[in-house]
């Protein structure tokens, strides 16, 4: 046996919901890019859930989604029973190259519902209790506040040509690529 720790992976994941919090209301979609340090993607995962018996969507984020339409049918095509979902997502993650560590924008946000989920359907997580949060490591790159640490102030150079749509694997591929060259840009400082 080694003694070498395993390589971590950049987990890059966003979810689609319906409401603040989960429980009383649902993820809707999620996807995940899973990155290595070096910027080499070494797999997605993305599904389309079912809503949760007895969730409710809150008024204002039903209200959001009347405005992105095009993200709405991504988020509600083909939903399978979180249940399998997680479970499948699980077995993804425990296959990676390594040792997963979930990267979010705003990772609060995205780790409570994955975190809540994995818990109640799969009984434990790859992940830990812990979550990279890419706008606090702009902060400390960039030198400022935290909330004058958004993606408008952040430098053109970190990032990739990728789309920003609010479907989740389009987003998910966005943020691992920004966090990678961050991750390389700090590395070299």
């Amino acid at each position: 046996m080694s003694d070498k720790p395993k390589t971590e992976i950049y987990v890059s994941t966003d979810v689609e919901v319906d409401g603040p919090i989960p429980g009383p209301h649902s993820m809707l979609s999620f996807a995940s890019a899973a990155y290595g340090a070096d910027k080499v993607l070494h797999g997605t995962f993305s599904a389309t859930l079912e809503l949760l018996p007895g969730a409710s969507g809150h008024p204002d984020t039903l209200d959001w989604w009347c405005q992105h339409q095009e993200a709405w049918q991504a988020a509600r095509t083909n939903p399978r029973p979180p249940q399998a979902v997680m479970t499948d997502y699980f077995v993804w993650l425990e296959g990676l190259p390594g040792l997963p560590v979930f990267v979010g924008y705003p990772a609060a946000f995205d780790f409570m519902f994955v975190y809540w989920y994995l818990m109640r359907f799969v009984g434990r997580s790859p992940f830990s209790f812990s979550a990279l949060d890419i706008k606090t490591m702009a902060m400390v790159l960039l030198r400022k506040d935290y909330r004058r640490s958004t993606k408008s102030a952040m430098p053109r150079r970190w990032f990739d040509d990728l789309p920003h749509s609010h479907v989740a694997l389009d987003d998910a591929l966005e943020q691992g690529a920004l966090f990678c060259n961050m991750l390389s840009e700090s590395r070299k400082r």
